[in-house]
């Protein structure tokens, strides 16, 4: 695998800390130093402006406009434009000017630079001193930070310290919706209105074609000012405020800031002006160090529910906590309309789309640490039925056919062979129903949401297959598996087997109804159409479902052909020819048994207790040597099936790239956002690699293993209301409840009955690396 760790940031197991300021790594800092509350995300981006090479992103939740490129080809079932999260408002727009020379770090003077984001508190700081043309020298300190309960205020504090001078300084704070969208290359915000009064500045702004609306307002806090005016341009609206220093002493001003989003037409112009003016009043009456202490109040109730704790490996321990912390900010169950983008909420890349890897790779996280959070992916899913069954139509299916990427619903792939061939989305979200009622027994919402969207899921991947081939079997053909690198196969094992899976969960859920809830079961039933005749051929389609499974040397062969195809050596690649995608001509990749990502080895991780261990093996030995982990997400999956067969120092080394991916680069592309996928599969490796959970069984099971580099890990999950506790050490193994809980789990296939008093194990001799 060619990846390798770009290391430059300090190591330190609470903070993310840049010394220094190379302008070469500029853009992916401001990945890194990204901050978010799942309503709004901003880059790490100098906010006083800078001509270095920047992406200056200030993103809002499902916030997109409509691309203006259009798709000529007329084919049926290619969607013939795309939608996008745009670039918006800088609500942290400054500018900084001594003596008429502006605070540029391009091509400014300054010495003793640090950016630290602080995980503890949530807030990203930056200092240095500014040595000014005409000779003055001033400590300037930045700290900005959202507010994590009510998510639409963020703040902004900057300090000077005059070292050897007193006299003015001119600051510039403003709301700018000229702001460009880089990979469009243009501004998609027209200005409804702006207006700046005695201590407050506000803007409403508008998409040029999708129509939401965003406002945003401030006031600002000094005692320092001794003069201002208002700045204006045609897309911007704030202040130039005139502050007086005195040497050796501190000033500092306050930008609070309201941001409100409007995705629809649920107020007129004048209510949102009203409700955004009402809300900048509130910040009024607001202190930002009052608003500091609630944000590390926030944060460390965070740490302790969600904090895993390493000893004996300072890189993974900032790492895990890293990706623990970006987790939390880009979703925490807020608001049902909201998803998971593929960079969150920190860059232009994928568009900002969710895919399919929310439901498969994030929704654990949620799952074991926020139920409601998890609850609420789901609920984002069936407020968007419709579209998906718009989908499945222009598919020429019925059903509903959940896009491969998207941010309203709506089909935004145009790349076609991904929209119209994967179907992982579909069977992704039925895999979640199954996940999250089997963990929470939430019946409630299974009858009235999530039972619709199985049949649903089911139509379309009934109408999507047919029966063929020699046997006669029921398979789906044409399809793109998780594996990317082959396209237009047929019988795809994941596929086929997530859609049988599917069926069979659908045709369960529905007879518990009719059992248990037959009048929910009839208001479905009138609702939606389904017979008795339909299900028989669901169930039909399952137990006939054409999965390229050889008895003898257990391996699931990954499509129709695929052991046919030429071998090469991923080993033998060189490395400047990575990413692929970026130097192989586009057929080139299709052409080997050369694979992406995890693809079968996908399922067997997903429904992991239906396969047995010799097949896991197998499955492995035969699918990683080809397997070039040209996806984020690909080193996790591989490093906790690695550790399932007790191979160890290949588990840690695939672990090595989960929790660093972003941090050290691994990709050479976190420029473009951080990789949200690691991020949650980091969680996935330590929690269901090393820890050895897993949680489609009857009963939650345990199997840990320890890292030779480790003393000590300890994780925490809740299940079924109990908070579980799972400490390793060398030999040892300690496992209790933290709260008033008792649960029945497994550990090392033995059960027990955990309670606050807990158990203790001595870790098996083949579990020990």
């Amino acid at each position: 695998m060619a990846k390798f760790a770009d290391i430059y940031y300090k190591i330190d197991p609470w903070k993310i800390i840049e010394e220094g300021f190379d302008e070469e790594r500029n853009m992916v800092s401001e990945s890194i130093f990204s901050i978010g509350n799942e309503y709004m995300g901003v880059r790490g981006y100098f906010e006083e402006g800078s001509t270095c090479e920047k992406l200056l992103g200030s993103y809002f939740n499902g916030v997109y406009e409509y691309s203006t490129d259009v798709n000529r080809s007329g084919y049926k079932g290619i969607i013939d434009h795309t939608h996008f999260m745009v670039n918006s408002v800088d609500w942290l727009y400054t500018r900084i000017l001594i003596d008429g020379e502006r605070l540029d770090l391009k091509v400014s003077q300054y010495e003793k630079f640090s950016r630290i984001l602080d995980l503890k508190a949530g807030t990203l700081s930056r200092e240095f001193i500014w040595d000014t043309k005409s000779g003055k020298r001033v400590k300037v300190k930045f700290l900005r930070f959202l507010n994590m309960n009510k998510s639409q205020e963020g703040f902004q504090r900057i300090t000077f310290e005059p070292i050897n001078f007193s006299g003015n300084i001119e600051v510039i704070m403003a709301l700018d919706f000229s702001i460009i969208h880089e990979s469009k290359g243009k501004c998609f915000w027209n200005v409804i209105k702006k207006e700046a009064s005695d201590k407050r500045a506000a803007i409403i702004g508008q998409t040029l074609t999708s129509n939401q609306k965003v406002f945003s307002g401030f006031t600002f806090k000094s005692d320092s000012i001794i003069g201002k005016s208002v700045y204006e341009d045609e897309k911007t609206i704030g202040y130039n405020l005139n502050i007086s220093l005195k040497q050796g002493e501190i000033s500092s001003v306050d930008k609070l800031v309201s941001n409100i989003v409007l995705k629809d037409s649920s107020m007129d112009n004048e209510e949102l002006w009203n409700t955004g003016i009402n809300s900048v009043r509130e910040q009024e009456g607001k202190n930002i160090d009052y608003a500091l202490e609630e944000s590390k109040a926030y944060w460390n109730n965070i740490w302790n529910r969600f904090d895993i704790q390493i000893e004996g490996d300072e890189k993974n321990q900032q790492g895990i906590r890293f990706c623990i912390f970006q987790m939390t900010q880009t979703y925490s169950g807020q608001n049902p309309t909201n998803n998971i983008g593929a960079k969150g909420l920190t860059g232009e890349a994928y568009n900002g789309h969710a895919f399919w890897d929310t439901e498969t790779c994030c929704f654990p996280f949620y799952l074991f640490n926020n139920l409601k959070a998890a609850k609420n992916l789901l609920e984002f899913r069936y407020s968007k039925l419709g579209e998906a069954k718009k989908r499945a139509k222009m598919l020429d299916c019925a059903g509903a056919c959940y896009p491969i990427a998207t941010l309203n619903g709506e089909e935004a792939c145009d790349l076609w062979q991904h929209a119209s061939l994967q179907f992982q989305p579909s069977t992704g979200v039925a895999y979640a129903i199954w996940h999250y009622v089997h963990l929470s027994d939430d019946k409630e919402f299974l009858f009235n949401h999530g039972a619709e969207m199985l049949v649903e899921i089911s139509r379309f991947l009934k109408t999507r297959g047919a029966w063929g081939g020699l046997n006669n079997k029921f398979g789906i053909y044409a399809v793109m598996g998780p594996d990317e690198f082959h396209m237009m196969v047929n019988n795809n094992s994941y596929t086929n087997y997530m859609a049988k899976k599917t069926f069979d969960y659908t045709l369960e859920v529905l007879a518990e109804m009719e059992e248990k809830s037959l009048d929910l079961y009839n208001k479905l039933r009138k609702k939606i159409g389904f017979t008795e005749e339909e299900l028989k051929d669901i169930k039909n389609c399952s137990d006939n479902m054409n999965i390229l499974y050889n008895e003898k040397t257990k391996i699931f062969e990954q499509h129709e052909g695929y052991f046919e195809l030429p071998h090469i050596d991923v080993n033998s690649i060189p490395v400047e020819e990575f990413p692929l995608y970026n130097n192989w001509s586009y057929d080139r990749i299709y052409r080997s048994d050369m694979i992406k990502q995890a693809d079968v080895l996908m399922f067997l991780f997903l429904y992991n207790q239906e396969f047995s261990l010799e097949s896991k093996r197998a499955n492995y030995e035969y699918y990683e040597p080809r397997t070039i982990h040209e996806s984020s997400l690909s080193p996790s999956i591989h490093s906790i099936l690695a550790s399932e067969l007790q191979k160890h120092e290949e588990a840690f080394k695939f672990f090595g790239f989960a929790t660093r991916m972003d941090l050290d680069n691994y990709n050479r592309n976190t420029k473009e956002g951080i990789h949200t996928t690691s991020l949650a599969g980091a969680w996935l490796n330590i929690v269901y690699g090393f820890g050895g959970m897993r949680s489609d069984g009857k009963v939650l099971k345990f199997n840990p293993s320890i890292p030779k580099a480790w003393n000590s890990y300890s994780f925490r999950v809740v299940y079924k209301s109990a908070v579980l506790s799972v400490k390793a050490c060398k030999e040892e193994l300690t496992i209790k409840v933290l709260n008033d809980k008792s649960v029945e789990i497994e550990v090392y296939d033995e059960k027990y009955s955990i309670d606050s008093e807990g158990i203790t194990l001595r870790i098996p001799e083949g579990w020990r690396a």
